[in-house]
């Protein structure tokens, strides 16, 4: 790929292209150690959670999504397309794919988390484990049969615009009116998700501590709740600088295609998720198993 007479908003494409490399490695390392682990933890846990059953499926959009990191590395480190067209409009959909569906478990899990609370049960479970598997697989059904194939057929439509060897191009879509609203559709409805969100969880977290005061720790509710939290900021910290960085490059399309690119690669960071769940959850055992008066000062 030649260099380009861009300032892209003052990032070079060379230092975009080490810092998109960066991001990718850090991605594809840490969110594969993190696959592992959970696998691991989740051998030893009952399935029939639907808290675990979403996590499980959560799992599954991550690792498809590492499969097509790779390729991104590559590229990166290459600045020349070699696959194809339409292999570049599978991988470059897959990060957005990934992000929305990554949301949807996240928002998922958060209302099972909080209808347990309120109802006050430990955890909302399957009959059988056959019913967990029966509902995942409908999920899949309907987001490979239906939302996948909708997605690519729109995705990439005026690749033809675009110059051989490039990839990850696409924002001339952007151009188009319905795309524009669309996009101005979905970062509405993810701060209208998650705001109410963070609200609930406050709540419940305020709620919990002013019960159980220095006692938060020995008890399983408050980790619970803390683990609701820790999925709210990871929606925080890698989706809501994509989405609010969104609402400029619709107007912005010619000017800031790398600090799109890497607000995008920041959203991937999400993949890390699994790898920190797993990190505190044998923290919070470490921490439970210490004595009273290290932990409760």
């Amino acid at each position: 790929m030649e260099e380009k007479n861009l300032t892209t908003c003052f990032v070079q494409e060379h230092v975009a292209n080490g810092i998109l490399t960066a991001l990718y490695t850090v991605v594809i390392v840490g969110g594969s150690i993190g696959i592992a682990l959970m696998i691991f933890l989740l051998s030893r846990t009952n399935t029939r959670s639907l808290t675990i059953t979403a996590i499980i499926n959560l799992l599954v959009v991550h690792g498809i999504f590492l499969l097509t990191v790779p390729f991104r590395i590559i590229y990166y480190i290459r600045r020349h397309w070699d696959f194809g067209f339409e292999m570049c409009k599978v991988i470059s959909a897959m990060i957005h794919i990934h992000m929305y569906l990554s949301f949807i478990f996240y928002v998922t899990m958060l209302i099972i988390r909080y209808i347990s609370y309120f109802k006050q049960k430990d955890k909302i479970e399957f009959y059988r484990k056959l019913h967990s598997v029966v509902a995942s697989a409908a999920v899949w059904i309907v987001i490979i049969l239906v939302l996948m194939p909708s997605f690519f057929l729109q995705y990439g439509k005026s690749g033809k615009n675009y110059t051989s060897g490039e990839c990850f191009n696409f924002h001339k879509d952007l151009n188009k009116t319905s795309v524009t609203n669309l996009n101005y559709a979905v970062v509405a409805l993810m701060f209208a998700i998650v705001c109410p969100l963070i609200v609930v969880q406050i709540i419940i977290m305020v709620q919990i501590v002013k019960k159980l005061k220095k006692l938060a720790v020995d008890y399983q509710e408050f980790w619970a709740q803390l683990k609701s939290l820790f999925f709210i900021l990871v929606m925080i910290i890698c989706f809501f600088p994509y989405h609010m960085f969104r609402i400029y490059y619709l107007h912005h399309l010619d000017d800031c295609y790398y600090y799109n690119e890497i607000f995008l690669g920041i959203s991937a960071l999400s993949c890390l998720d699994l790898l920190s769940f797993a990190v505190k959850t044998h923290f919070q055992k470490v921490l439970q198993h210490m004595p009273c008066k290290l932990r409760c000062i």
